[in-house]
């Protein structure tokens, strides 16, 4: 990010030099292993990257907040009177969401020119919308002292997405957002929101993560219908012993489910839920132990089951995956993400990267006729000022 040129973007925009914006930025992230599960009360296992959001920021006298973004042309100005209402399918409502949040705290937000830029691939599944929402919370939380501490930024963060955007997600995205670290990933509780900074040492293998570049957009996907499917595995459960969520059954009581769930989607919902989630526990354990190829045999087993138990895959995932193992280096690969395209995530030794990328780009591009792009990024701390 190119610091001097995106101030003078904000200064042909907003004008008036004499006023210094302040920088702020947000990483997306990529769940290593995990998936499905943090709506579930189960366990995730993500780590911030070192592609996000930016965000420069500064308040005006007039009572209007003007936003901004280079990412596309579509420049919005709002007038601050009480509460706002969502926009329709406007880009803003990831931040007024968000700035909605304050204002219900009681924090006597003025204006503002908010000017954005994001190098997280849109649609890619690596939570661009998170990264925009934790940057706009720890800028206003910062401009206007509120005071507010990082966990409760993650949840105002959340609350925008689920009830002002109308994404019904977990809160797994800010929370890698908001609590990243430097070569570190996050083991989390999504239940109790406990969580331990794991340090991520690959030694001579890399994350490479790979865009299908089939662009899907989460809130049209079957994400919302896997919840109602996991809350009705719940229910049929309860019968058998007092859960509130699918994170409260361990792998050993899967035998279980046939006795309890008759539709056998539902089982398979809950099966996958279940079962990632003791991936997600032995493989924190293992990485501890420095045993990678055990790590990367609980991504592949990860994809399988979210392919067959919870059917949030789709040829072109498959296609990344399935191709993607047969190539020499690879220990483990899986799709990251709610799925229905976006992105893998695969750990594969250095010396064979390159062709890695090649050889699984040829693959991909005879079956689908889509080119991938490929990432190989960094994990970075979580959101705060630059």
């Amino acid at each position: 990010m190119n610091t001097e040129n995106f101030l003078n973007k904000f200064y042909e925009k907003f004008g008036n030099r004499n006023d210094k914006p302040v920088l702020f930025f947000a990483p997306g992230r990529v769940n290593l292993i995990g998936e499905h599960t943090d709506y579930n009360g189960g366990y995730v296992f993500p780590c911030a990257l070192n592609y996000g959001t930016y965000l420069l920021i500064r308040k005006i006298k007039n009572n209007v907040l003007r936003f901004s973004t280079l990412n596309f042309n579509a420049d919005e100005e709002t007038e601050i009177s009480g509460l706002f209402v969502n926009t329709g399918k406007k880009w803003i409502n990831y931040p007024l969401g968000v700035i909605n949040e304050f204002i219900k705290k009681g924090v006597q937000i003025t204006g503002l020119e908010l000017m954005f830029y994001g190098d997280v691939p849109n649609g890619a599944g690596l939570s661009s919308s998170a990264s925009i929402e934790m940057v706009t919370a720890v800028a206003v939380n910062d401009i206007f002292r509120s005071g507010l501490d990082m966990l409760e930024l993650v949840k105002m963060s959340q609350r925008a997405e689920n009830e002002f955007v109308g994404m019904n997600c977990g809160i797994m995205d800010q929370f890698a957002s908001g609590f990243g670290k430097k070569d570190h990933a996050i083991f989390l509780n999504c239940d109790t929101l406990f969580y331990e900074n794991v340090p991520v040492f690959l030694h001579g293998y890399s994350l490479i993560i790979t865009n299908t570049n089939k662009r899907r957009g989460l809130t049209d996907s079957k994400y919302n219908e896997r919840r109602a499917e996991c809350e009705q595995a719940v229910e049929l459960l309860q019968a058998y012993k007092p859960v509130k969520n699918l994170g409260e059954i361990t792998a050993g009581e899967i035998p279980l489910l046939d006795k309890y769930i008759d539709d056998p989607v539902i089982r398979k919902r809950a099966k996958h839920v279940i079962s990632e989630n003791s991936r997600v526990v032995e493989a924190v354990a293992v990485l501890k132990e420095n045993n990678i190829s055990r790590f990367g045999e609980l991504m592949n087993m990860s994809h399988d089951s979210l392919k067959d138990d919870y059917e949030v895959t789709g040829t072109e995932l498959d296609t990344l995956v399935y191709e993607g193992r047969k190539l020499p280096g690879v220990i483990g690969t899986r799709m990251t993400g709610a799925g229905f395209g976006g992105c893998t995530v695969s750990i594969v030794k250095d010396s064979d990267s390159a062709r890695f990328m090649t050889g699984l780009s040829a693959a991909y591009q005879k079956k689908t006729g889509i080119v991938p792009d490929f990432y190989q990024p960094e994990i970075a701390n979580g959101a705060g000022k630059l």
